[in-house]
């Protein structure tokens, strides 16, 4: 799955990507440029949604709390898997991410982290993967307003969740142990990032997005240290680090 994101730019270059963006000048949104979030801090992030027929660019929380979450125990137990979803549950009329399909958003990033198993390694390699040709690229997401309000503010947050899909040759690669081995974010290429977005999509359209697969060739990486030990929140972090003896991929 896809639990650690970085988003290691200005948010102004969010509105040079996307320039339907409406109503909310780059300098009225503020967002510090990080190296490193992991999902199950439940991070306040840049996303892109679709509100009545306006772009705008909003800051949701990572980590869906859906509507049967009833009390602040069952969100801090029910939470931490509500971070990503699978793509082939959103059309699913079984599953919950079904019920908030038409409320899609696009979450943007520089790059992403992943772990590599070894045979006959203690521990997993972490990788930091971005794309080739762009600064920023956008994982397609949903997204749903709590219906218990912040204490401090009496607000509904906005949540958000990472939609993941079946991993292409190079992330099947890196991504190769765990229980949710050969998994990828959902990266949308440009000509769906908008359609995405369109809140009269059909369930055929959805599916027809879901199906996408980013090309391995698009994408760049290499191994970085462990991001699971606290560190700065700098580039250091995506630092390429060698590895003595690591087989290639």
């Amino acid at each position: 799955m896809c639990y650690d994101l970085a988003f290691a730019s200005t948010i102004e270059s969010v509105y040079q990507y996307l320039p339907d963006l409406k109503d909310m000048g780059p300098f009225d949104f503020h967002f510090e440029p990080t190296f490193h979030k992991v999902g199950q801090a439940y991070p306040k992030w840049p996303v892109v949604v679709n509100t009545n027929g306006a772009v705008k660019l909003m800051k949701f929380e990572w980590g869906v709390i859906a509507n049967y979450m009833k009390t602040p125990e069952e969100i801090k137990k029910g939470r931490k898997w509500m971070v990503n979803a699978r793509s082939e549950k959103v059309l699913d009329t079984k599953a919950y991410w079904s019920r908030i399909r038409r409320t899609r958003c696009l979450v943007p990033a520089t790059g992403f982290f992943e772990h590599r198993e070894i045979p006959g390694w203690k521990n997993k390699v972490p990788y930091y993967i971005h794309l080739k040709n762009r600064e920023i690229f956008f994982i397609a997401g949903l997204y749903t307003y709590s219906h218990l309000p912040n204490p401090e503010t009496g607000e509904l947050p906005g949540t958000f969740t990472l939609l993941t899909r079946d991993a292409n040759d190079l992330m099947s690669r890196i991504h190769n142990g765990g229980d949710n081995a050969g998994r990828m974010p959902l990266i949308l290429p440009v000509e769906y990032e908008k359609e995405w977005l369109n809140p009269t999509l059909s369930d055929e359209g959805i599916q027809r997005i879901l199906n996408y697969s980013l090309p391995s060739d698009e994408m760049e990486y290499w191994t970085v240290n462990s991001v699971r030990k606290a560190k700065p929140d700098d580039e250091g972090v995506i630092e390429k680090v060698e590895y003595a003896g690591l087989p290639a991929l």
